[in-house]
């Protein structure tokens, strides 16, 4: 889908920013790091959450991270959102949705959806069955919006796994598909989420080593999708191995990564910048606001079919249906 003419999001890369153009820029130390356990979510569906769980409960501006399994016969059917933003990144196979305004669309392997709930939305995302019962896998991020944007238009962007620019480092051991945000000179595409978040996702072989600005401030994590990474904080490195979050001090100006050269595998590892946002968070399940009357607002217009929800009265998905 074209981006909309009608963009009133943040820019993804901030100009002048002094952690980006650092001179001597300083490596970011480590606030945590966990593993992210299995559990089962919406309807058959198994989820390693990451954030938006007691260990890491709002990381402002995340709210949630899945790293999800969804096989045929499972998925997430019918159901709202508000005032918040899904990244929804597919790793292997493809993910159906629909949505109550006559959205409707798939997104295959390498493909992404960035979604606006803004003042409502309904929609069902449901696994695409390949005949083979192949497990559909991905990950899903829930992005929270600035408070004057909760009320916006709700608005859709896919993006092509063709679309997204690669970038390459240390000799071509490093490769970066450059999903939001920026990496060896590489800027990815523009008008993706409202609130700025920065998406690469890194692969380093054996021998490699990542080095990436963040901008400043921002708060920042990796998730390690296969073998393990060792961080580096300019005073000590630690490995992390696969399902793990690690967690990165907001101080600092960059996060370096290597994969030591008698590894017998390269480490692939998501990393995720985010924009704080100053505001409260007020969430009940999938509806994220500043304060709880609007919660309770929020839970009314649903019930009642108004205020943004005019469209869920008498709708139902297609492919929510195969959950029925």
């Amino acid at each position: 889908m074209a981006p909309s003419s009608t963009f009133v999001g943040l820019p993804v890369i901030p100009p002048e920013d002094p952690s980006l153009n650092a001179t001597s820029p300083k490596p970011r130390g480590i606030q945590k790091v966990f593993e992210a356990r299995e559990q089962a979510e919406g309807a058959g569906a198994t989820v390693r959450r990451s954030i938006g769980t007691p260990k890491l409960k709002n990381f402002t501006p995340f709210l949630m991270l899945d790293h999800f399994s969804i096989s045929p016969g499972a998925g997430f059917p019918d159901h709202p959102h508000r005032g918040q933003e899904t990244i929804t990144y597919l790793l292997q196979g493809a993910v159906d949705h629909e949505d109550f305004a006559g959205h409707k669309g798939r997104i295959n392997s390498g493909d992404l959806q960035f979604m606006t709930a803004g003042r409502g939305i309904v929609h069902a995302e449901m696994p695409y069955d390949d005949g083979q019962g192949t497990s559909n896998v991905g990950m899903q991020l829930w992005v929270d919006l600035p408070k004057d944007l909760k009320n916006c238009e709700p608005r859709y962007r896919d993006v092509k796994a063709s679309e997204i620019p690669m970038a390459t480092g240390d000799d071509g051991k490093v490769t970066v598909k450059v999903i939001s945000g920026r990496s060896y000179g590489v800027d990815s595409l523009q008008e993706l989420a409202y609130t700025p978040v920065w998406l690469l996702d890194v692969t380093v072989r054996p021998g490699g080593k990542y080095v990436q600005n963040l901008p400043a401030g921002w708060n920042a994590f990796a998730y390690t999708l296969k073998g393990t990474t060792t961080f580096d904080t300019g005073a000590t490195t630690q490995q992390v191995p696969k399902y793990h979050n690690t967690v990165f001090e907001q101080k600092g100006d960059q996060v370096i990564a290597s994969v030591p050269a008698d590894a017998k595998e390269s480490a692939q590892f998501i990393l995720v910048a985010g924009l704080p946002l100053d505001q409260p968070i007020i969430q009940y399940g999938p509806f994220v606001l500043t304060d709880p009357t609007q919660v309770r607002q929020a839970m009314f217009d649903y019930s009642t079919y108004t205020n943004g929800f005019e469209r869920a009265k008498d709708w139902a998905s297609e492919i929510g249906k195969v959950m029925m």
